[in-house]
């Protein structure tokens, strides 16, 4: 099975994305992961690729204080070795472009907790770059949704745990983590309800 099969010709790719704040027009993306999901020969869903950066505010934006303290980020910290949204988002569309390509995809869907405020975020940076967005510009699979169904919670770490999948509180509000238990949450789902 090739996932083009499974999810209508879309390429799945998990994004999250730590900000300074919950306006995408104004406020800093500091922190973004992206990882592509890849399916093997017996049709079971995995996370493959992860590109992962710390950004720099674009000029201008708006620094939340309550939303750093709430992510513990330090924009000022030279050590986050951060980059602009332009050569973060290049990468990552590049990459994407690339893994549609060699799946025959016809193009990307944004799968996230809480997704409509990632592609949000990344539909602003990618606007403010000019940079061509190769993800859908509306639809998105959002593991909220999913995890209701399946185990009853919306929350990301009580769904986490109801699916058996180790969790840290100590890493949590990190784009790198989130994004990585995110994809496999999503890929425990998906992978439970197999079509033919």
């Amino acid at each position: 099975m090739k996932i083009k099969e499974r999810i209508r010709g879309y390429l799945p790719v998990v994004i999250d994305i730590e900000t300074a704040g919950f306006n995408c027009k104004t406020d800093a993306m500091l922190e973004i992961c992206a990882i592509t999901i890849g399916i093997n020969e017996e049709g079971v869903f995995y996370p493959k690729d992860t590109k992962h950066f710390h950004i720099s505010p674009f000029k201008g934006a708006n620094l939340e204080p309550a939303a750093l303290k709430f992510n513990g980020i330090d924009v000022d910290n030279p050590l986050r070795m951060a980059v602009t949204e332009k050569e973060a988002l290049g990468e990552i569309f590049q990459a994407v472009r690339i893994e549609i390509k060699n799946e025959e995809c016809t193009r990307a869907i944004l799968v996230g907790h809480n997704a409509f405020f990632d592609l949000g975020f990344l539909t602003a940076a990618s606007e403010r770059s000019k940079l061509k967005n190769p993800f859908h510009q509306f639809s998105t699979i959002d593991t909220v949704s999913l995890s209701a169904l399946y185990y009853g919670e919306t929350v990301l770490a009580k769904a986490i745990r109801v699916a058996n999948i180790e969790w840290e509180d100590a890493n949590a509000h990190s784009a790198l983590y989130d994004t990585q238990k995110t994809a496999e949450l999503f890929c425990q789902i998906f992978n439970a309800q197999q079509y033919s």
